[in-house]
């Protein structure tokens, strides 16, 4: 193939690739925000709506809110939020942008590093299209996926610039583009390895240099990759995300471990039953599974390293694969989960690269080679594709995404929960508490969720149920200031007004500066007819919060009753102009009332 010929395949294969990838994905731009993290991320963030400034970039370098450091991910999200506001259209398609870029850009370097044309589009194609790499484009929160696999392949474009013109500014060039990787999310901490591994093959400068220098050359990398380990840890653990030894051994994490690293290469061959969350079985894991695995890993990297000096690709290959899936695989356990789709985003290439230049290696005696690759590739590549596009429908909202979930797994408590959320949400709470209880029948523990059905049920006017789970809440975690307030109104809708007074009582004890405890106990008193102790604690709640509508308008009844109506009518309008949402209509129309009696007759009391 001749120069002229070969930039025309390679402008053919980019338009192809970008045509496919969004004819399959355009959908999501008509999906919505879920509750599983999009409103953590973007939907109810107040500093990311609060768009691009100083302050907000200040936040985003120095916060580990949602358990991570990852600023450049946050500063991504500020700009579509300034963009497109509350509109998930946009989001969607600026995630769908860089899934498209990144396809492009493995095709370019790969084609670059290898001279294969072929091989690299058929790596590409994988890439873009495949089912497992759904999750990474669908799913707004995991913008830190397609952002940091951006700087990934750039840094790898800017690595073999170096390798081709070795100087300052092409390494400084990738160490900047890695540092950038590093700030999308911290995945790419292993990419030091991965820029070995492709010395190794398909750059062959292993053949050409000792060793030991490709790794000296490399030690800036990997002092980066360092410095986001630690800060990354101390972030996870600071946050509570870490799960602890005593709740995860090591020898489940390990099985765990070994057991997912079989998974996706099955997921990947047969992309079945593809979930956003996948619990983790624990001590329920099965020993032959296990055992079965860890020898089926042990066999393939006996066999590759076997034929290591022939197919030098089947070496970058699996441990791409293996290396790139270390931070991830569950050794340090972040959340519940057992495995997930979108960390195999940038993993799978290495896998991918085997299949490519493998399977036409096995091939090379075939006398119809070019025929069955060329059908073979078009089948594969159709396949996935209509994959990807039925696994896109689950994700257009939180109840097509979780009752899928349900559907392909078992047990799956984080499904249950997000329902119920939904349901909740929707305006469905009978249904949503139904699947709050079968949460809770797999973690009867969670005091968290036992808080929300409490609330859930409190707000349906099942007044007793609702304490009941708030109880339960306080046997878990007995000094929840929160939560013994809530009880107080509970019981105080009631009409058990002494017992009301003893939570908010309670309340205060665990935390003194807590206005709407001390509203709520204002209240309380007040029916009880303690209108001196009543207004004590009405004005220390406009002392700690002097826009609390509920404390003007509760004080204001009491000074009315007391004659006190020209400070009643203070409050009323005071009231009156801090009623701004539509949720308090009602309370609205009641102080309009009070305002037109008192004001139309000062002396009424």
């Amino acid at each position: 193939m001749n120069n002229a010929s070969e930039k025309k395949w390679i402008l053919f294969i980019v338009a192809a690739l970008a045509i496919i990838t969004l004819g399959v994905y355009y959908q999501v731009c008509g999906h919505d925000f879920i509750s599983y993290d999009d409103a953590v991320y973007v939907s109810q963030n107040p500093n990311v709506q609060a768009g691009v400034k100083l302050k907000t970039i200040q936040w985003a370098f120095t916060s580990g809110y949602a358990a991570n450091w990852h600023p450049l991910t946050w500063i991504s999200h500020m700009l579509d939020w300034q963009f497109f506001g509350s509109n998930p259209a946009g989001h969607h398609l600026t995630n769908l942008v860089f899934h498209i870029l990144n396809t492009l850009l493995l095709f370019v370097v790969l084609k670059q590093m290898t001279s294969v044309l072929w091989q690299s589009a058929f790596v590409a194609a994988l890439f873009a299209l495949h089912p497992l790499h759904v999750e990474s484009v669908a799913w707004i929160a995991e913008r830190k996926d397609v952002l940091s696999a951006f700087f990934w392949l750039l840094t790898m474009a800017a690595y073999l610039r170096y390798v081709k013109n070795p100087g300052a500014a092409p390494y400084l060039l990738t160490l900047l583009t890695f540092a950038l990787g590093l700030m999308s999310k911290p995945m790419l901490v292993t990419l030091p390895f991965v820029l070995l591994l492709l010395d190794y093959w398909p750059l062959e400068r292993f053949q050409r240099r000792i060793p030991y220098r490709l790794i000296v050359e490399k030690i800036p990398l990997f002092f980066l990759s360092a410095v986001s380990s630690v800060v990354t840890f101390f972030v996870q653990w600071g946050s509570g995300a870490l799960s602890p030894f005593i709740v995860t051994p090591l020898k489940f994490r390990v099985s765990n471990a070994v057991i997912s690293y079989v998974g996706y290469i099955g997921k990947m061959i047969w992309p079945d039953r593809l979930a956003v969350f996948y619990p983790h079985l624990g001590q329920n894991l099965s020993i032959l599974y296990i055992v079965m695995s860890a020898a089926f890993l042990l066999a393939v990297t006996i066999v590759i390293l076997r034929f290591a000096k022939k197919r030098r690709y089947l070496v970058t290959g699996w441990f791409w694969y293996i290396g790139t899936l270390v931070p991830v695989i569950g050794f340090v356990q972040v959340g519940s989960q057992a495995m997930a789709d979108r960390y195999s985003y940038i993993t799978l290439t290495g896998l991918f690269i085997i299949i490519a230049w493998g399977i036409p290696d096995l091939l090379a005696k075939w006398r119809y080679k070019k025929i069955v690759l060329t059908l073979s590739a078009i089948l594969v590549i159709s396949a996935v594709s209509i994959c990807s596009y039925f696994q896109l429908r689950c994700w257009q909202n939180s109840l097509t995404l979780f009752q899928h979930a349900l559907d392909v797994t078992e047990d799956n408590h984080i499904a249950h929960l997000h329902i119920a959320k939904y349901m909740c949400d929707e305006g469905k709470p009978d249904e949503g508490i139904r699947e709050y209880k079968k949460y809770l029948r797999m973690r009867p523990d969670d005091a968290d969720v036992i808080s929300d059905l409490g609330a859930v049920l409190c707000r349906q006017g099942r007044l007793d149920e609702g304490i009941s789970e708030y109880k339960k809440y306080l046997r878990i975690k007995p000094d929840n200031s929160n939560v013994l307030n809530d009880i107080g109104v509970a019981l105080s809708r009631q009409g058990k007004l002494d017992e009301a007074v003893e939570y908010f009582n309670q309340s205060l004890r665990v935390k003194p500066d807590f206005a709407a405890a001390h509203a709520n106990l204002g209240y309380a008193l007040s029916r009880r007819d303690d209108y001196n102790d009543a207004v004590v604690h009405l004005d220390e709640a406009l002392r700690l919060d002097p826009d609390f509508v509920l404390a003007h308008y509760h004080l204001g009844q009491i000074l009315a009753q007391k004659g006190e109506i020209p400070q009643a009518v203070a409050h009323f309008e005071k009231a009156l102009e801090l009623c701004r949402s539509p949720e308090q209509e009602l309370l609205k129309k009641k102080i309009e009332n009070q305002l037109t009696l008192y004001n139309s007759n000062p002396g009424n009391e």
